[in-house]
């Protein structure tokens, strides 16, 4: 690692200096974790917002400086890139350049061939790279990852998430990006994300896709302008996966005033259904049900999720760190969401059945069937 580490007190690895860019309500959540994992990892600088309180950060002031000086900082060994989605390519590739380990909000990038690069640089560097998908780490999914690997829900028949949540005027109003395609916003990229990612991830990879999307809460002229970079606001999605299931994905911010997102498996030997992190039907024989949790999840509040999730992954960054685990949501596996992301859009904006594994297409051919 690059800057000045200092071993951590009681031999527990080396103090890990880590700079967050982009000090807004997601950055907060990264601060908090970071506060909770002292003295093993230290916040020494971040860009944006308002100064910190001196409790979040317990090992010493941290610096508030551009996001530049942040990726350059000389005690700075891992940057936490929280800004909109679509810088997130671009400052995650600055930091590698300067020799940085990088954790990286959700999605790792807004276009494969962005996501692929990230991905190149950091092999190249030989270099962490961790996409935050905090939800995976939660023990119900956990539970359910464990009973799929181990065959108790049989071969995957059917599998869908839905995520009717709804964000107001002023949410969109606050940050034109939220409104922005090219920037990453709309419910699919935005708020539904983290469920798509889960799906992937319990479900294995998706052969094809077909969706349909649409602007249905918000004039088109009130988000990131009236020249076809408006984001939709729901988002109706069907897949085919590599092991022959079929699933659906839903995700919408018009739909006041928000539900829980769910995620629901059926296969030939059971079945799961989970709201958020509370268990709705857990029928999987010789398996007992994970007791539910108690996060209100982001259906109307952004900020309700909470920092457990986002603890428990520096966790398992600072183990990568240490060589002591890979490292969680590697650049790789990051890249594989990002191309579901980006399958789903194509399809919505052609009308075609769209390939993920196709994706980027070559200069001038296109993905779709």
């Amino acid at each position: 690692m690059t800057g000045t580490v200092q071993p951590a007190p009681g031999g527990a690895g080396p103090v890990v200096g880590v700079g967050i860019v982009g000090m807004g309500s997601i950055g907060m959540l990264h601060a908090l974790a970071l506060r909770d994992l002292a003295p093993r990892a230290r916040l020494v600088a971040y860009s944006g917002g308002a100064d910190l309180d001196a409790d979040l950060t317990p090992g010493g002031r941290a610096a508030h400086v551009s996001p530049d000086d942040v990726v350059r900082h000389e005690d700075v060994d891992v940057v936490a890139v929280c800004t909109p989605s679509g810088s997130h390519a671009r400052l995650a590739l600055a930091a590698l350049e300067a020799g940085k380990h990088v954790v990286v909000e959700k999605p790792l990038a807004v276009t494969v061939e962005d996501a692929l690069l990230v991905e190149r640089v950091a092999r190249e560097r030989g270099l962490v790279v961790s996409m935050v998908s905090q939800r995976r780490f939660e023990p119900q999914h956990q539970a359910l990852r464990r009973a799929l690997d181990d065959g108790a829900l049989g071969e995957l028949r059917l599998v869908a998430t839905h995520v009717p949540w709804y964000r107001d005027d002023d949410y969109y109003a606050a940050a034109r990006w939220r409104s922005s395609l090219a920037e990453g916003g709309g419910s699919l990229m935005n708020q539904g994300v983290h469920n798509v990612d889960l799906l992937r991830w319990l479900c294995g990879p998706v052969e094809s896709v077909t969706a349909q999307a649409g602007t249905l809460a918000r004039p088109v002229d009130r988000g990131a302008g009236a020249d076809g970079d408006a984001a939709e606001d729901t988002t109706v999605a069907t897949l085919r996966l590599a092991s022959g299931a079929l699933g659906v994905v839903t995700t919408t911010t018009a739909t006041p005033p928000g539900f829980p997102a769910t995620l629901a498996l059926h296969g030939s030997r059971g079945s799961v259904e989970l709201a958020q992190d509370e268990v709705l039907r857990w029928d999987v024989p010789g398996v007992p049900a994970p007791a539910s949790g108690r996060s209100a999840g982001g259906a109307a509040d952004p900020l309700a999720i909470g920092h457990a999730g986002h603890r428990t992954q520096w966790e398992r960054v600072l183990a990568a760190l240490d060589g002591a685990a890979p490292p969680p949501v590697g650049p790789e596996d990051a890249v594989e969401t990002v191309r579901l992301l980006s399958a789903i859009r194509q399809a919505a904006a052609t009308g075609r059945t769209v390939r993920p594994a196709d994706l980027p297409a070559p200069q001038g051919a296109t993905s779709a069937e």
